[in-house]
């Protein structure tokens, strides 16, 4: 299957299991992939046939902007449902790395959700 791949989406986000952890925003780096809807062979060359990955960092950053999770499970979650609701995608796999923990380079989660069947 042909995917889209952005690496390393720099945020800041309030996140985090206390209240003092989401006192501030902290950085947040985020990955996805899109498997899109039609191949890359379909797309004859034409812009409004793709998936518009500038669109997707936009929405990525508003939503993250808008939301005050306590873990990053949840908000690479909300980022996957979005992105499979709002753009034509089959599947999708989300990372978000956090910057939290002292001697570690980073802790990140990874899911891959599809779009359900006849949506």
């Amino acid at each position: 299957m042909d995917a889209i791949h952005l690496e390393g989406i720099e945020l800041r986000a309030r996140i985090g299991v206390s209240e003092g952890e989401r006192a501030a925003p902290q950085r947040l780096s985020v990955s996805i992939t899109l498997w899109p809807v039609a191949g890359f062979d379909e797309l004859e060359d034409q812009v409004a046939k793709a998936v518009d990955y500038a669109a997707v960092c936009d929405m990525v950053r508003s939503l993250v902007a808008a939301q005050t999770d306590k873990l990053i499970e949840t908000l690479a979650g909300a980022i996957a449902s979005h992105l499979l609701a709002t753009f034509p995608i089959a599947r999708v796999r989300v990372e978000v790395r956090k910057f939290i923990l002292p001697d570690v380079d980073h802790v990140a989660v990874v899911l891959t959700r599809e779009r359900p069947a006849g949506a």
